[in-house]
């Protein structure tokens, strides 16, 4: 059996977990500038779709951050991980997050005049996203469950 590196070092672990956080403020602060926009809360002299052109690289970047390091903190205790409703959830949301933002919220960015149907797409956006960082949180606090044999 090959050990992990994560579990051989005592920092490796929380190193790569600060570079899956800042992948996270990366990703979804990003997102989150997108969703206000469309809200009209923020930046009222640029449209959305300046925000999403502005942001798409730091979006896509931090995405990829979270994705690899997410694998690789998964690779430490796989069954912690998969057997825990909260990742489990999580991964289910970000997954819904990920495709949601890049169709629908895309689509509304694409609008020149910002309806309430744009408005409603921006909060279902950041209830997605706000739920995966909960579901993120909640994996150290919720039990495991085990199979039965």
């Amino acid at each position: 059996m090959i050990a992990n590196p994560l579990n051989s070092s005592p920092l490796a672990f929380p190193i790569l977990e600060v570079v899956h956080i800042v992948g996270f403020i990366s990703a979804v602060g990003s997102a989150a500038l997108v969703d206000f926009r469309l809200l009209g809360f923020i930046l009222p002299r640029r449209s959305p779709a300046e925000i999403w052109r502005a942001t798409l690289l730091w979006t896509i970047v931090g995405l990829t951050l979270v994705v690899f390091s997410g694998l690789s903190l998964f690779s430490s205790d796989p069954d912690m991980y998969y057997l825990n409703p909260a990742f489990d959830l999580k991964i289910a949301v970000m997954i819904a997050a990920i495709v949601f933002y890049y169709t629908a919220v895309r689509k509304a960015v694409a609008k020149a005049v910002q309806t309430g149907a744009s408005r409603l797409v921006a909060w279902i956006s950041l209830l997605l996203w706000v739920l995966v960082l909960f579901g993120g949180i909640f994996i150290a606090f919720v039990q495991s469950y085990a199979p039965e044999a």
